[in-house]
């Protein structure tokens, strides 16, 4: 029989569940065990794609096209495979479906209530995903907080689960914060009233997983045991770090995986983390370090870019390297382009952000223009790339006024223009081109020697690309369209006859990266800047 591992959140939300539950996954498979994790958002939503950043984090692309929350992109990292879109699951899929039941008829005539009919939808979601990956373990993440209204048919779902699945079938994780006060003292106050509130809902853990800005002492470990009701031996500390690559290592150091193992009723095998602990030490002991311009319009929520932080961070272990990031809000470029000087003085090479909408645009159209005339690298993702198209044109081409129709409709030369099959879509969400789809690579480019293949997959997330009428004026110019679509869209562009670093991808290379299998953008834009230094 299939297990299933339930992981909850207690005092506050971001403790970091995702990468705990990563984590759990990741140990068991390194165990031997086949395991897929899923990830439960309790809004109305039906997917992550219409949310801002600002609201919500990064939108994750699968390689299926699901815009999905990320912490599927954690699942990924830690797991090393690929996830679907049904690994998340949201209210709003939820309720439609019993909705769209009702309206058919299928309930016959019944009064349709969260219980049992929401809460049999989750379960029956639950066990088709398992069921279709074939799985040993599945490892369910409940987004929000223990006590949030939205989360309750869930928190349902996984309590009745125990009860018809067995003991030995289900196990609870639940994720809580012990405050460290001013003067030094760790609280476990928090945890002990979380617990107590996950206990009403008819839930007992069977670990309590402990955050906190330092380790538990055996004081604090025997109060949570205590009025958590779980053995001593299943509070697990788990301290800030900042190298959450760390968490599994330090879980499994704490006997974290054999207690899980146990109480599942499986064979205890120790799991190969070689590979794994020596990436971590790669990256925890650089022999160069780089500055990097992280050029956007989300950079006060640093979540808005968690793949590409991630992807950087894996290429830069395999390169020994430490990476610095140096923000820059696009917005303040706008207001005083002055600052480009002494950011371009401070950093080795620029990312152009991705992002939708107007703001920041000519901030970002103003850093490329600066970077590229001084031969900064350059590496722009997917409306970072569309900027660059718009920035060459203007600049080096001569179309005064060149722009996207996402930003100026009437501009009298749209170098960026909505996808021929978008123009009748009247439903925002689900509806852009999403997905891992193949592009065609020009044999003799630099996307050439970075791939070293003629034909590749990426995971694109966009609604507008590269008007294919302005495509022989730009390359007349010295830009060179390296990469096609098979339509023929343009897919990634650099510079002609060039040493400079100075790429641009409609794709987002850094979805599909991972920590013992780095993006090759990603790592060929680093190798390019560390051997500079």
């Amino acid at each position: 029989m299939t297990k299933y591992i339930f992981i909850t959140g207690g005092v506050l939300s971001g403790l970091g569940k995702g990468i705990v539950a990563a984590s759990t996954g990741m140990l068991l498979l390194r165990s031997g065990y086949s395991v897929t994790a899923i990830k439960i958002d309790p809004y109305l939503n039906v997917d992550a794609g219409t949310m801002s950043p600002y609201a919500h984090g990064e939108v994750f692309v699968t390689e299926d096209g699901g815009e999905t929350d990320m912490d599927i992109g954690h699942y990924e990292r830690f797991l090393g495979y690929n996830l679907s879109k049904k690994n998340n699951i949201t209210s709003g899929q939820i309720y439609l479906s019993v909705i769209s039941k009702e309206r058919r008829g299928d309930y016959l005539g019944q009064c349709v209530q969260v219980i049992p009919h929401v809460v049999n939808e989750i379960k029956n979601r639950i066990k088709e995903i398992t069921k279709e990956y074939n799985v040993d373990i599945a490892v369910i993440e409940i987004g929000g907080t223990v006590g949030d209204i939205e989360g309750l048919p869930f928190l349902e779902a996984a309590r009745q689960m125990r009860f018809e699945e067995g003991d030995k079938n289900v196990f609870y994780i639940h994720v809580a914060l012990a405050p460290v006060l001013p003067s030094g003292e760790l609280k476990t106050k928090p945890v002990q009233h979380s617990v107590q509130e996950l206990r009403r809902i008819g839930i007992i853990p069977d670990a309590i997983i402990v955050r906190s800005s330092k380790w538990l002492d055996s004081e604090a470990r025997y109060k949570i045991s205590l009025y958590g009701n779980v053995p001593l031996q299943a509070v697990y500390s788990n301290p800030d770090m900042p190298n959450p690559y760390k968490v599994p290592l330090v879980l499994h150091e704490q006997g974290f995986t054999k207690y899980i193992v146990g109480k599942l009723g499986l064979d205890y095998r120790e799991p190969d983390l070689s590979s794994w602990a020596e990436f971590v030490n790669r990256l925890d002991n650089p022999v160069k370090s780089i500055k990097v311009g992280m050029i956007g319009k989300y950079t006060k929520i640093r979540d808005s870019y968690v793949s590409i932080i991630e992807a950087l961070r894996h290429a830069a272990a395999w390169n020994r390297v430490k990476v610095e990031l140096i923000w820059v809000e696009a917005t303040d470029i706008e207001n005083n382009s002055e600052m480009l000087k002494s950011i371009g003085d401070e950093i080795d090479g620029a990312i152009i952000l991705p992002g939708f909408g107007v703001r920041g645009a000519e901030g970002k159209i103003t850093a490329i223009q600066y970077f590229r005339e001084r031969e900064k690298p350059v590496l722009g993702i997917c409306f970072g790339m569309q900027l660059m198209i718009v920035e060459f044109a203007r600049n080096a081409v001569g179309l005064h006024g060149a722009n996207s129709t996402e930003i100026d409709p009437n501009t009298p030369h749209p170098v960026i223009d909505l996808l021929p099959e978008q123009r009748d879509i009247k439903e925002i969400g689900g509806t852009l081109r999403l997905g891992a789809l193949k592009i065609l690579i020009k044999p003799g480019t630099l996307a050439w020697r970075i791939y070293s293949s003629t034909e590749v997959y990426e995971r694109h997330r966009h609604r507008y690309g590269v008007n294919q009428k302005y495509i022989d004026m730009l390359e007349e110019a010295g830009m060179q369209i390296s990469g096609f679509s098979e339509e023929g869209f343009a897919e990634i562009v650099e510079l002609k006859n060039s040493k400079q670093f100075y790429l641009g991808t409609q794709a987002h290379p850094e979805f599909k990266s991972k920590p013992l299998s780095p993006s090759p953008i990603y790592m060929y834009f680093i190798q390019h800047l560390a051997s500079k230094i």
